[in-house]
């Protein structure tokens, strides 16, 4: 005959002893137990994206789109910069995304708000740590008799779970992977910042260098001018006032130069910058004359409502009101209780060399914990986490709202400018002519030199205006691409274009 197995203690049995089966059964209850109160309700609101009303269209126009640009919208705001074709323009916004100091910045706060999130979910799981002592002690002596020394040795394990009943703790898993969505839309706006910030760079440099070519060549014409006013006043044909005058112009837009020429210097090291270099490390690349950018053909405009989704500052704002609300339930979970499963075990002797299996000892149980009586320091909380949620969600708003206006400006800039540049073309050609014409009844002498001066005075603006104005057409439209939510896509990086 068998002996009986020898019985065990159980702390999850009303009874002093359980066999081992009946043990195991119990503790897969109070797993079943703890997994099911993890699943339970959660305090708070639930998020829900707003209702925004947008307008049906804007209001501002720009040229119809070509089919391959409305057969891939998005691509195509991804890759604006490549509609300007211009390979170094390319080179120079790829670069920049690569080194830009703001943008590793904000991916590094991108990498911080992971972090964070893994912090938070690690509250869902148990804590489990270990410690060990020694402790030497005495006690006193009575009546002349010396007290007692006593040596103690422990060592073992501690363990900690809180049941997130009432989903505080899921709240709060759900408010750091709100924020880690900001942080991820505050890197895709750094990259539409960026993008659009070299573009327009690189186009005021064209344009400053276009406007020192053509001041150059106005000064050769006026210099020109000049000399023959000079041979024509040792002739004895025109008095020293016209040699004056003629001068005068010449060196009125030579003077322009050294600002034009700083202006340019300046924007080559504001490109550098961009780019994470030092001030002069582009002046080789960049200083050489080179063209502004053709004018793109078309924008894919969209309808506004699509900017909800485009805009990175306008998804940013969306989940800082998606993490604002979350933590509305994390302060709410302080009005319940909270119920923690805790235990410990180890081995404790007064001999180090006798630690052994028979001097073992452990606990187990649950505890709860109820802070019935704050002075209202929970509801307060609460209270403030409510209005901080409706200050976001009226940032939300507003956002939304200056997002809409960035575009019609933009639009009406654009289509302004455009104007202002045709009206410029045909300025010069009249200008031109009547230089020309002025020029030759000059020489002939049927006209004062004051003709000649005005005629060269009134080209020479009209052509630095045109190439100023072609600048700003195409800045604007950058712009215009900065403003729909153009350079950057949902991993994050643009794509490169051919």
């Amino acid at each position: 005959m068998k002996p009986a197995p020898a019985a065990r203690y159980c702390p999850l049995c009303p009874s002093l002893t359980a066999p081992t089966p009946r043990r195991r059964t119990l503790v897969a209850r109070a797993i079943a137990l703890a997994v099911l109160c993890l699943s339970g309700c959660m305090v708070g609101p639930d998020y829900r994206r707003p209702a925004v009303e947008t307008q049906s269209a804007y209001v501002g126009t720009v040229p119809q789109p070509t089919p391959a640009a409305v057969d891939s919208p998005v691509a195509a705001l991804t890759r604006w910069w490549g509609l300007f074709d211009d390979p170094l323009l390319v080179s120079l916004v790829e670069r920049a995304v690569q080194s830009n100091l703001d943008v590793k910045v904000a991916e590094a706060r991108v990498r911080q708000a992971r972090a964070a999130v893994q912090g938070a979910q690690s509250f869902l799981w148990p804590t489990l740590g270990s410690s060990g002592s020694a402790q030497r002690s005495r006690a006193p002596g009575f009546q002349g008799n010396r007290g007692n020394i006593s040596v103690l040795y422990q060592a073992g394990f501690d363990a900690s779970w809180e049941l997130d009943i009432f989903g505080g703790v899921r709240r709060n898993i759900e408010a750091a992977e709100a924020d880690l969505a900001a942080a991820g839309e505050a890197r895709n706006d750094v990259l539409v910042t960026l993008t659009g910030e070299v573009a327009q760079t690189y186009i005021d440099l064209r344009s400053f260098q276009q406007r020192i070519a053509i001041a150059r060549a106005n000064l050769e014409t006026q210099n020109h001018s000049a000399r023959i006013t000079r041979q024509r006043f040792q002739a004895g044909f025109v008095s020293g006032l016209d040699v004056a005058n003629a001068e005068a112009q010449a060196a009125t837009t030579a003077a322009t130069i050294p600002l034009l020429e700083s202006a340019a210097r300046q924007s080559i090291y504001r490109l550098s910058i961009l780019l994470g270099l030092n001030p002069a490390d582009l002046l080789p690349e960049l200083s050489p004359l080179g063209p502004i950018p053709l004018q793109p053909p078309a924008v894919p405009l969209g309808l506004p409502s699509e900017l909800l989704q485009r805009r990175p500052d306008i998804r940013q704002a969306e989940a800082q009101l998606h993490a604002a609300t979350a933590r509305i339930g994390v302060v709410t979970a302080d009005l319940f209780p909270r119920f923690t499963i805790g235990g410990s075990a180890g081995l404790t002797s007064a001999s180090l060399g006798s630690l052994g299996w028979a001097d073992r000892f452990w606990s187990i149980g649950p505890s709860v914990n109820w802070n019935v009586f704050d002075a209202g320091r929970t509801r307060a909380d609460i209270a403030q986490q409510q209005a901080i949620a409706e200050q976001t969600l009226f940032t939300y708003r507003q956002t939304v709202l200056t997002a809409l206006q960035d575009v019609e400006n933009a639009l009406i800039a654009s289509a302004k400018e455009q104007e202002h540049r045709d009206e410029l073309v045909r300025a010069v050609a009249g200008n031109r002519k009547a230089l020309d014409l002025s020029m030759r009844l000059y020489t002939q002498g049927q006209t004062d030199f004051l003709s000649v001066l005005e005629a060269q005075r009134a080209l020479t603006l009209t052509e630095d205006a045109l190439a100023s104005s072609t600048g700003t057409v195409l800045t604007d439209l950058v712009a215009l691409y900065k403003a729909l939510g153009g350079g950057w896509q949902e991993t994050g990086t643009p794509v490169a274009v051919d």
